[in-house]
């Protein structure tokens, strides 16, 4: 099979081209695995982070790719969830222990084995990939294969954000930059809680500017004050100094969801502006998101369905990974970017 491969950390300013054509074998599905003809794959920031170095360390040589949607090509031996032929999504979790506190909880995304797609194994930048039946999920029939595969990603995190935040209709919303997951989000308040109102905050003019399209009611710069306190933020970005601006426009009482894998090193000099007074006093919050459940993604599908949400894609060939990974990098975002693999 083709897969586009990461054989070492690098950065994506003196390296253009981090990932590499090969032709692999076609993976064998264990006993209670299947085996995924890959359709196609969503680029995810995820996948900068690991190339770059700045999440756990992947297991390399590594295939990215952790928003999958393809059809099931084999079984194991135990695995009688799906049929040949049936459609599916695979998320970033890939698997979990499933007998610790957290997984009979329903908390995989807090296992202490959580293993995530792309990263501890082989994720969709292939033609193949195999999964845990359990961690496989039926695509609605109402989705084209590239649009529900930002949904498993961007869309999943960003619901399960949305529930941290404990929003109430007729408060106020930020979202703090305004990429794949932020413009999902914005789509499913606008159903939810019909009576409020959503901010946006995005260093980009263009994404600014799409966010109003969408429906935002004010758009603004990153450091801006919104013309009004918002009772909960969500930040999708990479860096500190987000955060300091956002509490500062967070109501008393308010929650900020930081749904973000890491935040950049070099940005830790902002966490010396914190004033206590102005950005955490009055009982405001912090709170973080970690990874999905398969509940999020579940309950997120259905959502999905149920309200008709299209995400704005995309495509690029397998081939062109790079590029899209590039433009991801450079800013260069307008809804979620999708690998057309067959």
């Amino acid at each position: 099979m083709k897969a586009m491969v990461l054989t070492a950390l690098c950065n994506l300013e003196e390296n253009l081209a981090p990932l590499k054509l090969m032709e692999l074998s076609t993976p064998v599905p264990a006993e209670e695995e299947i085996l995924v003809k890959v359709s196609v794959c969503g680029v995810c920031h995820t996948e900068l982070d690991e190339i770059e170095g700045r999440t756990l360390p992947p297991r390399l040589p590594i295939i990215p790719g952790h928003q999958v949607v393809g059809r099931i090509e084999a079984t194991g031996n135990k695995a009688n969830a799906f049929k040949i032929g049936d459609r599916v999504g695979i998320a970033w979790i890939y698997s979990a222990c499933g007998g610790c506190t957290f997984c009979l909880a329903g908390n995989e995304n807090l296992c202490p084995d959580f293993k995530a797609t792309g990263r501890d194994a082989n994720g969709g930048y292939a033609q193949y990939m195999t999964v845990p039946q359990g961690f496989a999920y039926r695509i609605p029939e109402s989705f084209s294969d590239s649009e529900a595969a930002p949904l498993l990603c961007a869309g999943a995190i960003g619901y399960r954000s949305l529930s941290l935040t404990g929003l109430q209709n007729g408060q106020n919303l930020g979202l703090t930059g305004f990429g794949a997951s932020g413009h999902l989000v914005l789509k499913m308040v606008l159903h939810r809680y019909p009576n409020t109102k959503v901010f946006v905050f995005a260093r980009s003019k263009e994404e600014r500017a799409f966010s109003l399209e969408l429906g935002a009611v004010w758009a603004g710069e990153v450091a801006e004050d919104a013309p009004e306190k918002l009772h909960c933020i969500i930040d999708t970005t990479p860096a500190w100094e987000p955060v300091v601006e956002a509490l500062k426009n967070l109501e008393s009482g308010g929650r900020l969801v930081i749904n973000a894998i890491r935040k950049e090193e070099r940005d830790k000099d902002s966490l010396l502006r914190l004033a206590y007074p102005s950005h955490l006093w009055l009982e405001k919050e912090i709170k973080s998101v970690a990874n999905v459940s398969r509940r999020d993604v579940r309950e997120f599908l259905a959502l999905a369905a149920e309200i008709g949400i299209r995400p704005v894609v995309q495509e690029f060939a397998l081939e062109e990974a790079n590029e899209a990974l590039i433009e991801l990098k450079t800013k260069r975002i307008r809804g979620a970017k999708v690998l057309r693999i067959d």
